[in-house]
């Protein structure tokens, strides 16, 4: 266990983690236009650009650098780096490739001075979690229905894709990765494949946090698995936690919670929506509900870091912290040994 992972496991002891809020969200509120995102380094880009938020990290950088600050300044104990979409993957939609490993680095030094300025301001510790999103494509599902068999992708692609995003980030001088946002279990294997041995080359580890997505009111991630099969599968990567974000609010996301933190040996978290999007694909919870449901699963014993996904702000992490203040972290259970399988379903080997 690195020396990080034991600092943080330290704190999770004693108290509720805050993570922050949305990004994306922040960033509308700013409305950049196509000039903003272009700058003058890429003014003559041959493609549309707006849109393509990760770039900001080079075009708008004290931007980034200030939503980092106000979320640290609202009780986030750590924050994730504006690289959702900073693989080679997801950035092949603008041309932009062979930025991806500049834009891990600088995003992971922009939340790394945010967090450097927000601890000497109160002498708190703070953490950066270098975010790798899910990518645009999914390894187990094909995208052609008339070709069941056709991936848009292979295993050692995104395996590659996630290994240079990763080094990005760790050289920029991130404490943490998070595989975030997971609909395909698939995808977050070729993830921690390519942290795995980016930890072997360097001889040494940060803590892995794993952050799945129930896309809809089914329970099931859209690669199908419920909440304890996505644990199953993911448990060897030893991560220092096991969640889920997005997709759905507080309320909708809670029994998938109580699911995770009833079989996960190890912490939970979870940062939900603000709520469900409206007719307008607006998220309209205000912060002071969803620090309410969010401090129901503090209440319930539930979670040991919360913070917030799509529509949510500083005022939400701010009614967040507030609502989870004083309350115990959730106790990680002892999980006996025995042969857990996944499928869609768990699946445990006993006795009779």
């Amino acid at each position: 266990m690195s020396d990080t992972e034991t600092k943080i496991r330290k704190l999770a002891a004693e108290r509720i983690l805050i993570l922050d809020g949305a990004m994306g969200t922040m960033i509308q509120q700013r409305r950049f236009s196509e000039e903003d995102f272009r700058a003058a380094r890429f003014a003559d880009w041959e493609r549309d650009l707006k849109g393509n938020n990760d770039l900001l990290i080079l075009t708008q950088p004290a931007a980034i650098r200030d939503i980092h600050l106000q979320y640290f300044r609202a009780g986030a104990d750590m924050v994730e780096t504006n690289t959702f979409s900073s693989t080679t993957i997801a950035q092949a939609d603008y041309g932009m490739e062979a930025l991806a490993y500049e834009l891990n680095v600088e995003g992971a030094k922009l939340a790394r001075e945010a967090g450097d300025i927000a601890a000497k301001e109160d002498g708190r510790p703070r953490f950066v979690a270098g975010t790798l999103g899910p990518t645009n494509r999914t390894a187990s599902i094909s995208p052609d229905v008339n070709n069941p068999g056709f991936r848009a992708v292979t295993f050692d692609q995104l395996a590659e894709a996630y290994g240079e995003a990763a080094r990005g980030l760790l050289d920029g001088g991130a404490d943490i990765l998070l595989v975030e946002t997971i609909f395909d279990t698939l995808n977050a294997k070729a993830a921690i494949f390519a942290i795995e041995q980016i930890f072997a080359d360097r001889g040494s580890r940060v803590p892995v946090m794993i952050s799945g997505t129930i896309t809809d009111l089914s329970g099931r991630t859209l690669s199908g698995q419920t909440p304890a099969a996505f644990w199953n599968a993911l448990n060897h990567a030893r991560p220092l936690s096991i969640g889920l974000n997005c997709a759905l609010g507080a309320k909708e996301m809670r029994g998938h919670i109580a699911e995770l933190s009833r079989v996960a040996n190890t912490l939970i978290c979870a940062y939900p929506n603000a709520g469900l999007p409206n007719e307008f694909g607006l998220y309209d919870e205000s912060p002071e509900a969803m620090g309410e449901l969010v401090g129901e699963f503090a209440s319930s014993g539930l979670v040991n870091i919360v913070g917030g996904c799509c529509g949510t702000t500083p005022a939400h992490i701010a009614a967040i912290a507030d609502a989870v203040k004083g309350k115990a972290p959730r106790k990680i259970p002892e999980i006996a040994p025995k042969m857990r399988l996944s499928g869609l379903e768990p699946f445990e080997l006993t006795a009779a």
